[in-house]
Protein backbone atom coordinates (compact mmCIF):
# COMPACT_ATOMS: atom_id res chain seq x y z
CA UNK A 1 0.00 0.00 0.00
CA UNK A 2 3.18 2.53 0.13
CA UNK A 3 2.97 4.86 -2.18
CA UNK A 4 5.95 6.83 -4.12
CA UNK A 5 4.94 11.29 -4.23
CA UNK A 6 3.83 11.72 -7.41
CA UNK A 7 7.43 14.45 -7.39
CA UNK A 8 9.50 11.31 -7.98
CA UNK A 9 6.89 9.71 -10.78
CA UNK A 10 6.16 12.75 -12.87
CA UNK A 11 8.26 13.40 -16.03
CA UNK A 12 9.72 16.75 -17.07
CA UNK A 13 6.63 17.39 -19.79
CA UNK A 14 4.36 16.74 -16.73
CA UNK A 15 6.37 19.52 -14.25
CA UNK A 16 5.82 22.02 -16.81
CA UNK A 17 2.12 21.19 -17.38
CA UNK A 18 1.84 21.22 -12.99
CA UNK A 19 3.45 24.83 -12.90
CA UNK A 20 1.08 25.76 -15.44
CA UNK A 21 -1.71 24.61 -13.24
CA UNK A 22 -1.03 25.90 -10.20
CA UNK A 23 -0.41 29.67 -11.41
CA UNK A 24 -3.77 29.62 -12.94
CA UNK A 25 -5.10 28.40 -9.58
CA UNK A 26 -3.14 30.91 -7.78
CA UNK A 27 -4.56 33.39 -9.74
CA UNK A 28 -8.54 31.87 -9.17
CA UNK A 29 -7.61 31.91 -5.32
CA UNK A 30 -6.02 35.24 -5.15
CA UNK A 31 -8.90 36.65 -7.05
CA UNK A 32 -11.80 34.92 -5.88
CA UNK A 33 -11.66 35.45 -2.23
CA UNK A 34 -15.62 35.50 -1.75
CA UNK A 35 -18.57 33.71 -3.39
CA UNK A 36 -19.37 36.47 -5.65
CA UNK A 37 -15.60 36.74 -6.98
CA UNK A 38 -15.27 33.10 -7.11
CA UNK A 39 -18.56 33.09 -9.41
CA UNK A 40 -17.32 36.03 -11.12
CA UNK A 41 -13.90 34.74 -11.91
CA UNK A 42 -15.20 31.22 -12.79
CA UNK A 43 -17.92 32.55 -15.57
CA UNK A 44 -14.60 34.99 -17.37
CA UNK A 45 -13.38 31.29 -17.61
CA UNK A 46 -16.50 29.32 -18.73
CA UNK A 47 -16.96 32.18 -21.19
CA UNK A 48 -13.83 31.59 -22.33
CA UNK A 49 -14.33 28.35 -23.11
CA UNK A 50 -17.36 28.37 -24.70
CA UNK A 51 -20.15 28.45 -21.90
CA UNK A 52 -23.25 30.49 -22.61
CA UNK A 53 -25.52 31.76 -20.15
CA UNK A 54 -28.65 29.03 -19.38
CA UNK A 55 -31.27 32.43 -18.96
CA UNK A 56 -30.69 32.94 -22.20
CA UNK A 57 -31.33 29.96 -23.56
CA UNK A 58 -34.51 29.52 -21.82
CA UNK A 59 -35.62 33.19 -22.57
CA UNK A 60 -34.66 32.85 -26.39
CA UNK A 61 -37.33 29.16 -26.28
CA UNK A 62 -33.89 27.21 -27.99
CA UNK A 63 -32.82 23.97 -27.62
CA UNK A 64 -29.63 22.07 -26.22
CA UNK A 65 -28.08 19.51 -27.83
CA UNK A 66 -24.80 17.29 -27.80
CA UNK A 67 -21.90 19.50 -27.40
CA UNK A 68 -23.73 22.45 -26.39
CA UNK A 69 -22.16 24.41 -23.01
CA UNK A 70 -24.21 26.45 -20.37
CA UNK A 71 -23.58 28.03 -16.98
CA UNK A 72 -26.69 28.93 -14.49
CA UNK A 73 -25.50 31.11 -11.67
CA UNK A 74 -27.95 32.11 -8.46
CA UNK A 75 -27.68 35.46 -6.95
CA UNK A 76 -23.72 35.70 -7.64
CA UNK A 77 -22.95 33.11 -5.11
CA UNK A 78 -24.22 29.47 -6.42
CA UNK A 79 -23.02 28.76 -10.47
CA UNK A 80 -23.54 25.65 -12.15
CA UNK A 81 -22.43 24.15 -15.17
CA UNK A 82 -23.15 21.45 -18.20
CA UNK A 83 -21.24 20.16 -21.18
CA UNK A 84 -24.13 18.58 -22.50
CA UNK A 85 -23.49 14.67 -23.50
CA UNK A 86 -24.35 12.52 -26.28
CA UNK A 87 -26.48 9.88 -24.06
CA UNK A 88 -29.32 11.44 -22.81
CA UNK A 89 -29.82 13.29 -19.09
CA UNK A 90 -32.01 10.93 -17.90
CA UNK A 91 -29.63 8.22 -18.01
CA UNK A 92 -27.36 9.78 -15.29
CA UNK A 93 -24.91 13.00 -15.43
CA UNK A 94 -21.40 13.00 -14.01
CA UNK A 95 -21.23 15.78 -11.22
CA UNK A 96 -18.14 17.10 -9.64
CA UNK A 97 -19.06 19.53 -7.02
CA UNK A 98 -17.40 21.27 -4.20
CA UNK A 99 -18.25 24.85 -2.12
CA UNK A 100 -16.87 27.97 -2.80
CA UNK A 101 -17.59 29.55 1.60
CA UNK A 102 -14.61 29.73 3.14
CA UNK A 103 -14.36 30.34 7.09
CA UNK A 104 -14.00 34.02 7.41
CA UNK A 105 -15.21 37.46 9.75
CA UNK A 106 -18.62 38.77 8.63
CA UNK A 107 -19.48 42.62 9.23
CA UNK A 108 -22.45 43.13 10.77
CA UNK A 109 -25.88 44.90 9.95
CA UNK A 110 -25.63 47.61 11.84
CA UNK A 111 -21.64 47.44 12.09
CA UNK A 112 -19.68 51.34 12.20
CA UNK A 113 -19.17 53.00 16.25
CA UNK A 114 -16.38 55.03 17.27
CA UNK A 115 -15.36 54.32 21.20
CA UNK A 116 -12.61 56.27 22.69
CA UNK A 117 -10.96 57.62 19.31
CA UNK A 118 -10.90 54.55 17.73
CA UNK A 119 -13.75 53.13 14.53
CA UNK A 120 -14.87 49.73 14.43
CA UNK A 121 -16.90 47.24 12.37
CA UNK A 122 -18.61 44.97 14.63
CA UNK A 123 -18.55 41.58 13.52
CA UNK A 124 -19.41 37.66 13.85
CA UNK A 125 -17.56 35.02 12.35
CA UNK A 126 -18.78 32.51 9.87
CA UNK A 127 -17.83 28.86 9.88
CA UNK A 128 -15.55 26.97 11.88
CA UNK A 129 -12.60 28.83 12.78
CA UNK A 130 -9.36 29.19 15.57
CA UNK A 131 -10.73 32.86 16.40
CA UNK A 132 -7.27 34.04 18.07
CA UNK A 133 -5.63 33.01 15.00
CA UNK A 134 -7.07 36.09 13.73
CA UNK A 135 -5.99 38.50 15.64
CA UNK A 136 -2.68 40.48 14.58
CA UNK A 137 -2.86 39.81 11.04
CA UNK A 138 -3.76 42.18 7.87
CA UNK A 139 -7.17 41.46 6.57
CA UNK A 140 -8.69 42.84 3.47
CA UNK A 141 -12.58 43.97 3.19
CA UNK A 142 -14.30 42.63 -0.20
CA UNK A 143 -17.80 42.29 -0.20
CA UNK A 144 -20.95 44.46 -1.88
CA UNK A 145 -22.91 46.96 -0.52
CA UNK A 146 -26.51 47.48 -2.48
CA UNK A 147 -28.26 50.66 -2.12
CA UNK A 148 -31.66 51.40 -1.91
CA UNK A 149 -32.44 51.69 -5.18
CA UNK A 150 -30.75 48.33 -6.07
CA UNK A 151 -27.50 49.51 -7.57
CA UNK A 152 -24.82 47.76 -6.08
CA UNK A 153 -21.19 48.99 -4.93
CA UNK A 154 -18.48 46.54 -4.84
CA UNK A 155 -16.01 46.51 -2.06
CA UNK A 156 -12.29 44.76 -2.26
CA UNK A 157 -10.12 46.91 -0.07
CA UNK A 158 -6.88 46.05 1.14
CA UNK A 159 -5.50 43.72 -1.69
CA UNK A 160 -3.61 46.20 -3.88
CA UNK A 161 0.04 47.35 -2.62
CA UNK A 162 -1.13 50.72 -2.13
CA UNK A 163 -4.43 49.97 -0.06
CA UNK A 164 -5.04 50.19 3.38
CA UNK A 165 -5.56 46.78 5.09
CA UNK A 166 -7.39 46.45 8.59
CA UNK A 167 -6.89 44.72 11.35
CA UNK A 168 -8.54 42.90 14.86
CA UNK A 169 -6.51 43.67 18.16
CA UNK A 170 -5.20 41.30 20.79
CA UNK A 171 -3.45 42.15 24.32
CA UNK A 172 -0.56 42.55 24.72
CA UNK A 173 1.85 40.43 26.50
CA UNK A 174 2.73 42.51 29.35
CA UNK A 175 -1.20 42.36 30.53
CA UNK A 176 -1.93 39.34 29.22
CA UNK A 177 -1.30 37.03 32.76
CA UNK A 178 -5.15 36.32 32.99
CA UNK A 179 -5.71 35.61 28.92
CA UNK A 180 -3.00 33.18 28.81
CA UNK A 181 -4.90 31.29 31.62
CA UNK A 182 -8.28 30.94 29.12
CA UNK A 183 -9.00 28.23 27.42
CA UNK A 184 -7.76 28.47 23.43
CA UNK A 185 -11.35 28.47 22.87
CA UNK A 186 -12.14 32.05 24.93
CA UNK A 187 -8.70 33.85 24.33
CA UNK A 188 -10.12 35.73 21.90
CA UNK A 189 -14.37 35.83 22.27
CA UNK A 190 -16.13 36.41 19.60
CA UNK A 191 -17.34 39.72 20.24
CA UNK A 192 -13.90 41.02 20.90
CA UNK A 193 -13.10 40.60 16.90
CA UNK A 194 -14.19 44.31 16.26
CA UNK A 195 -12.37 45.63 13.19
CA UNK A 196 -10.23 48.15 13.09
CA UNK A 197 -11.12 50.69 10.76
CA UNK A 198 -9.69 54.05 11.62
CA UNK A 199 -8.66 56.89 14.28
CA UNK A 200 -8.94 60.58 12.71
CA UNK A 201 -11.61 62.63 14.03
CA UNK A 202 -14.28 64.75 11.84
CA UNK A 203 -13.12 68.53 12.36
CA UNK A 204 -15.89 70.13 13.93
CA UNK A 205 -17.73 67.14 14.52
CA UNK A 206 -18.68 66.36 18.82
CA UNK A 207 -20.54 63.00 19.21
CA UNK A 208 -18.60 59.85 17.71
CA UNK A 209 -16.31 62.07 15.76
CA UNK A 210 -14.04 59.11 14.29
CA UNK A 211 -17.05 57.46 13.03
CA UNK A 212 -18.16 60.86 11.26
CA UNK A 213 -14.79 60.72 8.93
CA UNK A 214 -15.18 57.31 8.25
CA UNK A 215 -18.45 57.61 7.11
CA UNK A 216 -17.47 60.88 4.89
CA UNK A 217 -14.66 59.05 3.45
CA UNK A 218 -17.13 56.24 2.67
CA UNK A 219 -19.47 58.91 0.91
CA UNK A 220 -16.76 60.65 -0.79
CA UNK A 221 -15.84 56.95 -2.07
CA UNK A 222 -18.64 55.14 -2.52
CA UNK A 223 -21.42 56.77 -2.49
CA UNK A 224 -22.22 55.16 0.74
CA UNK A 225 -23.89 56.28 3.72
CA UNK A 226 -24.76 54.52 7.12
CA UNK A 227 -28.27 53.03 6.06
CA UNK A 228 -26.56 51.15 3.29
CA UNK A 229 -24.90 48.43 5.81
CA UNK A 230 -28.54 47.35 6.74
CA UNK A 231 -27.88 46.05 2.75
CA UNK A 232 -24.99 45.32 2.33
CA UNK A 233 -22.56 41.52 2.12
CA UNK A 234 -19.05 42.18 3.79
CA UNK A 235 -16.14 39.72 4.42
CA UNK A 236 -13.19 40.16 5.89
CA UNK A 237 -10.39 37.76 4.66
CA UNK A 238 -7.06 37.48 5.20
CA UNK A 239 -5.30 40.44 2.82
CA UNK A 240 -2.52 39.28 -0.26
CA UNK A 241 -2.18 36.93 -2.77
CA UNK A 242 -1.46 32.99 -2.43
CA UNK A 243 1.92 32.51 -2.46
CA UNK A 244 4.38 29.53 -3.06
CA UNK A 245 5.81 28.08 -0.30
CA UNK A 246 9.12 26.02 0.43
CA UNK A 247 12.80 26.35 -0.30
CA UNK A 248 11.66 24.16 -3.31
CA UNK A 249 8.40 26.10 -4.41
CA UNK A 250 6.62 22.78 -3.76
CA UNK A 251 3.49 24.02 -1.80
CA UNK A 252 1.05 26.98 -2.51
CA UNK A 253 0.07 28.88 1.17
CA UNK A 254 -3.02 31.11 0.45
CA UNK A 255 -6.74 31.89 1.67
CA UNK A 256 -9.34 29.77 0.88
CA UNK A 257 -7.78 26.39 -0.42
CA UNK A 258 -10.97 25.12 1.93
CA UNK A 259 -12.38 24.34 -0.33
CA UNK A 260 -11.98 26.84 -3.35
CA UNK A 261 -8.46 24.38 -4.04
CA UNK A 262 -11.53 21.59 -5.36
CA UNK A 263 -13.80 24.55 -6.82
CA UNK A 264 -11.20 25.36 -9.25
CA UNK A 265 -9.89 22.18 -10.06
CA UNK A 266 -13.08 20.88 -10.54
CA UNK A 267 -13.84 23.66 -12.88
CA UNK A 268 -10.68 23.19 -14.78
CA UNK A 269 -11.74 19.55 -15.66
CA UNK A 270 -14.85 20.66 -16.63
CA UNK A 271 -13.54 22.99 -18.92
CA UNK A 272 -10.85 21.33 -20.43
CA UNK A 273 -13.10 18.59 -21.44
CA UNK A 274 -12.14 17.36 -25.47
CA UNK A 275 -14.96 16.90 -27.62
CA UNK A 276 -18.80 16.32 -27.01
CA UNK A 277 -18.50 14.06 -23.89
CA UNK A 278 -20.46 10.33 -23.90
CA UNK A 279 -22.35 11.36 -20.59
CA UNK A 280 -23.46 14.92 -19.69
CA UNK A 281 -20.27 16.62 -17.25
CA UNK A 282 -21.67 18.89 -14.60
CA UNK A 283 -19.56 21.26 -12.02
CA UNK A 284 -21.12 22.35 -8.99
CA UNK A 285 -19.79 25.80 -7.11
CA UNK A 286 -22.31 26.32 -4.33
CA UNK A 287 -22.12 28.18 -1.20
CA UNK A 288 -22.97 27.94 2.30
CA UNK A 289 -20.84 24.62 3.14
CA UNK A 290 -19.24 25.72 5.74
CA UNK A 291 -22.31 26.53 7.90
CA UNK A 292 -24.36 23.55 7.32
CA UNK A 293 -25.21 23.98 3.49
CA UNK A 294 -28.57 25.89 4.08
CA UNK A 295 -29.98 29.35 2.59
CA UNK A 296 -30.81 29.82 -1.12
CA UNK A 297 -27.64 29.48 -2.31
CA UNK A 298 -26.56 26.38 -0.41
CA UNK A 299 -26.78 22.86 -1.56
CA UNK A 300 -30.12 22.27 0.25
CA UNK A 301 -32.00 24.71 -1.52
CA UNK A 302 -34.10 23.53 -4.75
CA UNK A 303 -31.54 25.62 -7.27
CA UNK A 304 -29.29 22.46 -8.50
CA UNK A 305 -32.34 20.28 -8.85
CA UNK A 306 -34.19 22.98 -10.71
CA UNK A 307 -31.53 24.00 -13.18
CA UNK A 308 -31.45 20.37 -13.89
CA UNK A 309 -34.75 20.41 -15.14
CA UNK A 310 -34.50 23.54 -17.04
CA UNK A 311 -31.58 21.72 -18.88
CA UNK A 312 -34.02 18.82 -19.16
CA UNK A 313 -36.69 20.66 -20.78
CA UNK A 314 -34.55 22.43 -23.58
CA UNK A 315 -33.28 18.90 -24.68
CA UNK A 316 -36.68 17.22 -24.96
CA UNK A 317 -36.72 15.29 -21.77
CA UNK A 318 -39.51 16.92 -20.19
CA UNK A 319 -41.41 14.37 -17.54
CA UNK A 320 -40.61 14.73 -13.90
CA UNK A 321 -40.00 10.75 -13.93
CA UNK A 322 -37.28 11.80 -16.32
CA UNK A 323 -35.86 14.61 -13.82
CA UNK A 324 -36.15 11.85 -10.76
CA UNK A 325 -34.24 8.98 -12.85
CA UNK A 326 -31.32 11.15 -13.97
CA UNK A 327 -30.69 12.71 -10.31
CA UNK A 328 -30.57 8.97 -9.86
CA UNK A 329 -28.48 8.02 -12.35
CA UNK A 330 -25.84 10.79 -11.89
CA UNK A 331 -22.40 10.08 -10.09
CA UNK A 332 -20.41 12.49 -8.05
CA UNK A 333 -17.42 13.29 -6.38
CA UNK A 334 -18.15 15.70 -3.91
CA UNK A 335 -15.04 17.30 -4.07
CA UNK A 336 -14.00 18.73 -0.13
CA UNK A 337 -10.62 18.97 1.52
CA UNK A 338 -9.41 16.20 3.62
CA UNK A 339 -6.94 16.90 6.50
CA UNK A 340 -3.33 16.44 5.19
CA UNK A 341 -1.10 14.21 8.13
CA UNK A 342 0.64 16.85 10.20
CA UNK A 343 3.94 15.00 11.96
CA UNK A 344 3.99 18.00 14.31
CA UNK A 345 0.03 16.70 15.56
CA UNK A 346 0.37 13.20 15.22
CA UNK A 347 -1.29 12.27 18.00
CA UNK A 348 -5.06 12.89 16.89
CA UNK A 349 -4.17 11.00 12.98
CA UNK A 350 -3.86 7.19 12.26
CA UNK A 351 -1.10 6.71 9.86
CA UNK A 352 -2.63 4.36 8.06
CA UNK A 353 -5.49 6.19 6.95
CA UNK A 354 -4.66 9.48 6.48
CA UNK A 355 -3.52 11.41 3.22
CA UNK A 356 -0.07 13.14 2.96
CA UNK A 357 0.95 15.91 0.44
CA UNK A 358 2.25 15.11 -3.05
CA UNK A 359 0.56 11.32 -3.35
CA UNK A 360 -2.92 12.72 -5.09
CA UNK A 361 -6.48 13.36 -4.35
CA UNK A 362 -8.25 11.82 -1.71
CA UNK A 363 -10.85 9.76 -1.60
CA UNK A 364 -13.05 10.05 2.04
CA UNK A 365 -15.62 6.88 1.95
CA UNK A 366 -17.14 8.68 5.00
CA UNK A 367 -16.89 11.58 7.31
CA UNK A 368 -19.01 12.62 9.61
CA UNK A 369 -17.81 11.73 13.48
CA UNK A 370 -16.90 9.09 15.57
CA UNK A 371 -19.87 6.44 14.78
CA UNK A 372 -19.72 7.64 11.13
CA UNK A 373 -22.51 10.15 12.40
CA UNK A 374 -23.77 11.98 9.80
CA UNK A 375 -21.80 11.04 7.23
CA UNK A 376 -22.78 9.56 3.91
CA UNK A 377 -21.00 6.42 3.29
CA UNK A 378 -19.72 5.45 -0.07
CA UNK A 379 -20.67 2.01 -1.75
CA UNK A 380 -17.66 -0.21 -2.42
CA UNK A 381 -19.34 -1.17 -6.00
CA UNK A 382 -18.63 2.67 -6.41
CA UNK A 383 -15.47 3.04 -5.02
CA UNK A 384 -14.21 -0.15 -7.23
CA UNK A 385 -15.35 1.54 -10.30
CA UNK A 386 -13.48 4.62 -8.99
CA UNK A 387 -10.51 2.64 -8.61
CA UNK A 388 -10.82 1.12 -12.43
CA UNK A 389 -11.00 4.64 -13.68
CA UNK A 390 -8.08 6.20 -12.17
CA UNK A 391 -6.48 3.11 -12.32
CA UNK A 392 -7.03 3.20 -16.75
CA UNK A 393 -5.30 7.06 -16.28
CA UNK A 394 -2.48 6.33 -14.76
CA UNK A 395 -3.83 9.04 -11.78
CA UNK A 396 -2.82 8.16 -8.33
CA UNK A 397 -4.83 8.44 -5.48
CA UNK A 398 -5.53 7.88 -1.69
CA UNK A 399 -7.87 7.13 0.89
CA UNK A 400 -8.18 8.62 4.25
CA UNK A 401 -10.27 9.27 7.30
CA UNK A 402 -10.45 13.05 8.50
CA UNK A 403 -8.06 12.34 11.97
CA UNK A 404 -8.77 9.15 14.84
CA UNK A 405 -11.68 7.41 15.96
CA UNK A 406 -13.60 9.87 18.46
CA UNK A 407 -10.94 12.78 17.97
CA UNK A 408 -13.68 14.88 15.67
CA UNK A 409 -14.87 14.78 12.56
CA UNK A 410 -16.38 16.93 9.50
CA UNK A 411 -19.07 17.05 7.06
CA UNK A 412 -19.69 17.99 3.15
CA UNK A 413 -22.22 18.20 0.86
CA UNK A 414 -22.23 14.30 -0.38
CA UNK A 415 -25.35 13.49 1.69
CA UNK A 416 -27.45 15.90 0.27
CA UNK A 417 -27.09 14.90 -3.33
CA UNK A 418 -26.99 11.21 -2.27
CA UNK A 419 -30.86 11.61 -0.96
CA UNK A 420 -31.22 11.72 -4.71
CA UNK A 421 -30.11 7.73 -4.89
CA UNK A 422 -27.07 9.40 -6.61
CA UNK A 423 -23.26 7.27 -5.96
CA UNK A 424 -21.52 9.63 -3.84
CA UNK A 425 -18.05 9.71 -2.51
CA UNK A 426 -16.15 12.52 -1.33
CA UNK A 427 -13.00 13.37 -3.28
CA UNK A 428 -10.90 16.13 -2.30
CA UNK A 429 -6.87 17.36 -1.90
CA UNK A 430 -5.07 17.17 1.37
CA UNK A 431 -5.10 20.46 3.20
CA UNK A 432 -2.51 21.24 6.23
CA UNK A 433 -3.79 24.22 8.29
CA UNK A 434 -8.03 23.91 7.52
CA UNK A 435 -9.91 26.64 8.44
CA UNK A 436 -6.75 28.94 9.10
CA UNK A 437 -6.61 32.11 7.88
CA UNK A 438 -3.96 30.71 5.65
CA UNK A 439 -4.04 27.16 4.81
CA UNK A 440 -1.12 24.71 2.62
CA UNK A 441 -1.30 22.62 0.12
CA UNK A 442 0.32 20.52 -2.33
CA UNK A 443 1.12 21.57 -6.16
CA UNK A 444 1.55 17.74 -7.03
CA UNK A 445 -1.93 17.19 -5.24
CA UNK A 446 -3.42 20.04 -7.24
CA UNK A 447 -2.16 18.95 -10.70
CA UNK A 448 -3.56 15.36 -10.24
CA UNK A 449 -6.71 16.46 -9.07
CA UNK A 450 -7.06 18.17 -12.00
CA UNK A 451 -6.03 14.58 -13.94
CA UNK A 452 -8.26 12.97 -11.96
CA UNK A 453 -11.62 15.26 -12.03
CA UNK A 454 -10.91 14.82 -15.85
CA UNK A 455 -10.69 11.50 -16.09
CA UNK A 456 -14.34 11.18 -13.95
CA UNK A 457 -16.34 13.08 -16.00
CA UNK A 458 -14.45 11.20 -19.18
CA UNK A 459 -14.71 7.64 -18.12
CA UNK A 460 -17.12 7.35 -15.74
CA UNK A 461 -20.59 5.69 -16.92
CA UNK A 462 -23.71 4.50 -15.40
CA UNK A 463 -22.80 0.62 -14.66
CA UNK A 464 -18.84 0.82 -15.52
Amino acid sequence: MEKKTLWELYSDKQLKELEKVNTTYKDCISRGKTERECVSVSVEMAEKAGYKPLDAMIGGKKSLKAGDKVYAVYNEKTMILFNIGKDPIEDGMNILGAHIDSPRVDVKQIPLYDDTGIAYFDTRYYGGIKKYQWVTIPLALHGVVVKQDGSKVYINIGEKDDDPVFAISDLLIHLAQDQMEKPASKVIEGEKMDLIVGSIPLKDEEKEPVKANILKLLNDSYGIGEEDFLSAELEIVPAGKARDMGFDRSMIMGYGHDDRICAFTSLMAQLDIKGIPQRTACCILVDKEEIGSMGASGMQSKFFENTVAEVMELTGETTVLSLRRALKNSRMLSSDVSAAYDPMFAEVFEKKNSCYFGKGPVFNKFTGGRGKGGSSDANPEYIAQLRNIFAKNNVQFQLAELGKVDIGGGGTIAYIMANYGMEVIDSGIAVLCMHAPMEIASKADIYEAVRGYSAFLSDMKKNA
